[in-house]
């Protein structure tokens, strides 16, 4: 089933990227992480430009964090006052993210920064996550227990000023950590077209200590705004949202979250969490190694 993309001038089978929104979704369901860390690699190793795949796929994520959001929101896992705080600083990081697109844009060097930072961060994060899971499962092996995790903030966390307290997420910090770590997801969003949860979840457990029982919840309760400011963001000034493709990953992804909230109950968390870092560290070698391939015509002749 081949489909016309209109701003990213090429056809696609529509099943193939349907199947891309259905992963995406059900990461989101299972890990409140949104998908599009994934999405917007496979749309670039499937052939759709950098800027028009990490645009179209914010968008994508919106669809999907809306589904992962009302699951949660059913059970009480979403920290509104947290989250909204994460939102004020999601939107102002995605107007700073905007005016670094389009300065790298005009450098002529925007795909080249797309992919350098999808290697650096799916690397690291792929790292951390792998070893994490390998000891939770090594430990179920031998039958030791890993030693709980104390739910605490980070120590500079602890030292700003103007403290609020967070009934759900069980803190009283300052609103300015949760603000600062909005911002920067919210500058990632806009440059990569990711929500930003695999970045906001960890920020969430290790440095502001929230409960876990609110982070996936709460998580994509920003991702949600946040990607619905980056899509408006992307419309008036990249003009690289393609509303087809975003509407074929939106037909899978609302699916997939719904059946990922369901897999999360059932499959072995660590197990889960070691699958996750194998997918995410192929795509970073991946797009390592196309970062350093030779293309067949080094100049090519456009039409002006």
């Amino acid at each position: 089933m081949d489909v016309y993309l209109p701003i990213a001038n090429l056809s696609v089978n529509g099943l193939v990227i349907v199947g891309l929104g259905a992963l995406t979704g059900l990461l989101s369901g299972m890990f409140g992480v949104g998908g599009g860390f994934l999405t917007t690699p496979l749309l670039i190793f499937y052939g759709v430009p950098p800027t028009v795949a990490a645009a179209s796929a914010a968008s994508q994520v919106t669809g999907a964090s809306v589904s992962g959001v009302f699951a949660h929101y059913r059970r009480g896992g979403v920290d509104f006052q947290m989250g909204g705080v994460m939102v004020a600083g999601g939107v102002i990081g995605t107007a700073m993210g905007a005016v670094l697109f389009r300065l790298f844009e005009e450098l002529g060097q925007i795909d080249t920064v797309i992919n350098v930072l999808y290697v650096v961060l799916l690397g690291s994060i792929g790292i951390l996550m792998g070893r994490e899971s390998i000891q939770a499962i090594t430990a179920e092996k031998t039958g030791t227990q890993v030693p709980a995790r104390k739910r605490r903030h980070h120590p500079l966390v602890a030292n700003l000023p103007m403290r609020w307290r967070f009934y759900r997420s069980g803190l009283y910090i300052s609103p300015l950590a949760p603000l600062f770590i909005g911002m920067v997801v919210g500058i990632l969003t806009m440059l990569m077209g990711i929500g930003g949860g695999f970045v906001l979840v960890p920020a969430m457990l290790y440095i502001l200590g929230m409960s876990a029982g609110v982070v996936v919840g709460t998580s994509l309760f920003q991702i949600l705004f946040v990607t619905m400011a980056t899509t408006m963001m992307h419309s008036l000034t990249t003009k690289a949202v393609d509303i087809v493709l975003a509407a074929l990953l939106l037909i899978g992804s609302v699916t997939g979250a719904q059946l990922g909230a369901q897999f999360a109950q059932k499959i072995n968390p660590s197990r889960l969490r070691l699958v996750l870092a194998a997918l995410v560290l192929l795509v970073a070698l991946r797009m390592a190694l196309g970062l350093g391939y030779r293309p067949d015509e080094i100049y090519s002749v456009a039409p002006l």
